[in-house]
């Protein structure tokens, strides 16, 4: 006999179908797993005997293969142990096949039968979805799986409740749905002394989701601003919310089936490898620009980052998405994140300053700065520099402006921006292209005059022209203007980027 279970395999943010065959067979006792497993995969024949013999079951003398379908595709994880053990409890006669057949298993074995939590559960109730099944997965993660709508989900705590609840004995509730994360309390615009260039710079960046660069002395306050950001972004839509959960869930990082309205906001130190960064490893897993995914990455002390592994970035932020390409697997996350950078302007932080830049000044910013590539810096729309703030400054009142009235602002531009999604495909400024671009950002004659000037004397690329419009129109639809002018592509064209100063 041969007993059939389903579960999937995990590509990116793709799950793909994999059937668990089980088959007994006279011959010298052996466990066998194929089909391309990994070593976790291949341990789970100990999980699983471990499991079962806390249940008082023992598995017959006999040769045992389990074959996960298709042969030809990477198994990884540990969330095939619930599917193998049913499959197996399936051919002993201890469970019926056919209960199994519209489920879909997915789930981690403790040793002593308890089902554990695995990643990738939330895209697995997707799959299920599509596939009109039911879910079976661990009890801690069915408020995860409840997300996807319409899927019957069984969770279930261990392997005896499961068996119990397949032969009628017991009754699994039904888990709830997950619930929203409150809003996360974050620094406010109004603990920001002076920087009022910096702040009309981050507001910007906000309206248009355009990448933005720092530059200033230690203590300046890039950090701060930066992290005053996610106040003033507007909430991740219903739609964009699952899409970020669904690289969470990929990741492990969803906990309790909590999904969150905010915007992500990942910082890593400046020692992280491409593969943190990225995605990769043994197992490919996301990276810090994919966990960012809709939200905001901040690479603190910019030039500190390996340059490789800064350059890897240049694509995702480009695409939108980043490609891991293996001997064994392809695997695409998405990456479309909003690049917030900050840095010093030399090694010692304090060029310009004649109390305190070292002896090296002014070749010592040339040297510092050069650590990040200029198709870099290239895909970086606003460069703003931060001054130092004087005692006098910090001994000022509270502005009167903080991030609930910027927020207010940022939202209305965004909702002239979401009005023209359904043309442009844009979900921000920042992703116009094409005759998108061309119909909504062209100039007026005066502003297009400037801007071609602009263009020779500062010797835009493509990019940087194409970039210095997406800005501009922001700038527009903060002033709800229906056509970008010259005001407009003048404020823009402040924030492009400058040589050092000396």
């Amino acid at each position: 006999m041969v007993a059939l279970v389903r579960t999937v395999a995990y590509l990116g943010l793709e799950a793909r179908s994999v059937e668990v065959q089980c088959s007994i067979a006279p011959g010298l006792p052996k466990f066998n797993i194929v089909g391309l497993a990994d070593k976790a995969v291949g341990e789970s024949k100990e999980r699983v005997r471990a499991a079962l013999a806390s249940m008082g079951l023992a598995l017959p003398p006999k040769r045992i293969t389990i074959n996960l379908s298709p042969a030809d595709l990477p198994k990884e994880g540990s969330h095939y142990d619930l599917p193998i053990a049913l499959a197996l409890l399936a051919t002993i006669g201890v469970t019926d096949a056919e209960q199994l057949i519209d489920w879909i298993a997915v789930g981690e074995l403790a040793l002593d039968g308890r089902i554990v939590a695995s990643p990738g559960v939330l895209l697995a109730a997707l799959h299920a979805s599509e596939q009109e099944t039911g879910l079976i997965c661990p009890a801690v993660q069915g408020a995860e799986a409840r997300w996807a709508s319409g899927v019957p989900v069984l969770a279930a705590p261990d392997l005896v409740s499961l068996l119990n609840h397949l032969k009628g004995t017991q009754r699994l509730p039904e888990p709830p749905r997950g619930e929203v994360e409150p809003a996360v309390p974050v620094a406010d615009l109004k603990q920001v002394k002076g920087q009022e260039i910096a702040k009309r710079a981050l507001e910007i960046a906000a309206a248009g989701g355009h990448n933005l660069l720092m530059v200033g002395p230690p203590g300046a306050g890039k950090s701060l601003l930066a992290s005053c950001l996610p106040g003033i972004l507007p909430e991740l839509t219903p739609a964009e919310a699952l899409e970020v959960s669904m690289v969470a869930s990929v990741a492990g990082t969803l906990e309790g089936g909590r999904i969150s309205r905010n915007r992500p906001f990942r910082a890593p130190h400046h020692s992280a490898s491409m593969a943190a960064l990225t995605g990769g490893g043994l197992k490919v897993r996301p990276g810090e620009v994919s966990l960012a995914h809709l939200g905001v990455l901040f690479l603190d002390e910019l030039p500190e980052f390996q340059r490789p592994v800064l350059d890897s970035l240049r694509q995702p932020l480009e695409t939108g998405s980043v490609d891991v390409a293996r001997a064994n697997a392809h695997v695409t996350f998405p990456a479309r994140v909003q690049l917030i950078a900050a840095m010093n302007p030399c090694r010692c932080g304090h060029l310009g300053d004649p109390a305190l830049a070292c002896s090296r000044a002014p070749r010592c910013a040339a040297d510092y700065q050069s650590k990040v590539s200029g198709p870099m810096l290239d895909r970086i729309d606003l460069h703003v520099e931060v001054d130092p703030v004087s005692a006098a400054d910090m001994a000022l009142p509270p502005p009167a402006e903080g991030s609930a009235e910027v927020a207010a602002r940022v939202a209305k531009a965004r909702a002239i921006q979401t009005a023209r999604s359904d043309e442009t495909g844009a979900r921000s400024n920042a992703e116009l292209n094409g005759g998108s671009l061309e119909k909504w950002a062209t100039p007026d004659e005066a502003g297009q005059k400037l801007l071609l000037q602009a263009a020779e004397a500062l010797r835009l690329s493509a990019r940087g022209y194409t970039r210095m419009l997406r800005v501009a129109r922001t700038i527009a639809d903060l002033a709800s203007a229906e056509q970008v002018a010259r005001i407009h592509i003048a404020e823009a064209l402040s924030y492009r980027r400058q040589a050092p100063r000396a």
